[in-house]
């Protein structure tokens, strides 16, 4: 069994160096096809990872927005239009996530603050959340740093701003602590500050729950309306989980109150999206790969017609069909990986340029390396299309008669 093997390996060794000559010898016929072949390739691998890259975008943005699979929102809701108190559904959303050891637990509310910029005074929207929702909202922070546990226990609010706000305050060193006056001449601190988007001009902010809530009266709680509160879960056990908190909740807070809980995160779903349109343009590209394996059968056709009587001479010396077979076909298939190569090489050139990554990565923290599934997935193609390429031309090849052969 060891030498069949070892023959078997130096047949398919030797199949490939004398595949590799030819192609040298007749590489002004296969250099064109070849041309379009590498192209294809690199642009079916700059597809796939691309591709990954703008899913990673995608999935990002969607967190920022709805958060990280598998989030969900859980709002209650007293009956014929009565109003909840706050306190009790922060009370009862607590105890059930402590009750189930779910640490990324956040509430979620939106309020508006006075603020006093020395330009003058401005209502400032203020987005109300737990120290989680960093973390959960994948919230990027350019400067400073995000809450922490430290900051639900300052005297003075802690306030995360957005950019605009911090122009606002003079761009101060967030190492000097910051502050501004909010409401009734509160001292808030700025500890951090989040990126602001070139449509986005006016100044907003975060600002710690549990904090917001030790500054308003029940009234003002209440006028304000409930907030809604989010968990981040194992997408797995989302859904059974999810239910059960909601019961919990619903059960702590008695009759006459609705209690929802839904999924709030829609990464997943742009991410189809996202591969159906890689399936497009990868598709393209397979069509151009076939276009050149196209004009790789021309050729290779060709070829062998010039090369009838070498092939009856290598017949008469003890060549059987299937090694005539395999040379030819190893041929079509040798010079298209090494085209698939190029086009890899091409292709990883392009895409971890520091320029390209600039302008394909933008709004993405986690940059992807250039994924290896890309690069297998250009060489594979290549070799299925040299593969298709030279079936014709080896089927062609070995019908050739001997005696025809030495005639020619």
């Amino acid at each position: 069994m060891r030498g069949v093997g070892g023959r078997f390996l130096t047949d398919v060794v030797g199949a490939v160096v004398e595949a590799w000559a030819e192609v040298r010898v007749h590489r002004g016929r296969v250099l064109l096809s070849l041309i379009g072949v590498g192209v294809a390739v690199a642009a079916l691998t700059g597809v796939v990872a691309a591709g990954t890259i703008a899913e990673q975008s995608l999935r990002e943005s969607s967190e920022r927005q709805g958060g990280r699979a598998a989030t969900y929102s859980v709002s209650a809701y007293g009956a014929e239009g009565q109003t909840v108190p706050t306190g009790d559904i922060r009370s009862a959303f607590a105890e059930a996530t402590a009750r189930y050891g779910i640490d990324y637990a956040t509430e979620h509310g939106y309020t508006t603050e006075d603020v006093r910029f020395p330009d003058g005074r401005q209502q400032v929207q203020a987005e109300t959340v737990d120290v989680p929702f960093g973390q959960m909202h994948r919230v990027d922070v350019a400067y400073g740093a995000w809450f922490s546990a430290a900051d639900e226990r300052r005297l003075a609010p802690a306030l995360v701003v957005n950019e605009r706000f911090w122009e606002r305050i003079g761009s101060p060193d967030l190492r000097t602590h910051p502050t501004v006056k909010i409401g009734d001449g509160i001292t808030a601190v700025v500890v951090g500050v989040t990126p602001s988007p070139s449509f986005q001009t006016d100044p907003t902010m975060f600002m710690l729950a549990s904090q917001v809530a030790s500054q308003q009266t029940a009234a003002e709680q209440l006028q304000q309306g409930p907030p809604s509160f989010e968990v981040w879960i194992p997408p797995e056990t989302g859904d059974e989980l999810s239910e059960r908190l909601r019961g919990d909740i619903a059960g702590q807070l008695g009759d006459g109150v609705q209690v929802e809980a839904y999924r709030n995160d829609y990464a997943e779903q742009n991410a189809e999206s996202l591969r159906q349109v890689q399936l497009i343009v990868g598709g393209i590209a397979l069509l151009v790969l076939l276009l050149g394996a196209l004009g790789l059968v021309n050729i290779a056709l060709v070829t062998v017609r010039g090369r009838i009587r070498e092939i009856g001479i290598r017949r008469t010396f003890g060549a059987t069909a299937g090694r005539v077979f395999f040379a030819v076909l190893m041929e079509s298939v040798v010079a298209t990986v090494a085209a698939g190569v190029v086009g890899v090489l091409v292709a990883v050139l392009v895409l971890r340029n520091p320029w390209t990554i600039e302008i394909i990565s933008q709004g993405v923290s986690d940059v992807p390396a250039f994924p290896v599934s890309a690069a297998i997935t250009g060489l594979i193609a290549a070799t299925a299309v040299g593969a298709l390429a030279g079936l014709i031309p080896a089927l062609v090849a070995v019908r050739v008669k001997v005696i025809d052969a030495l005639r020619y």
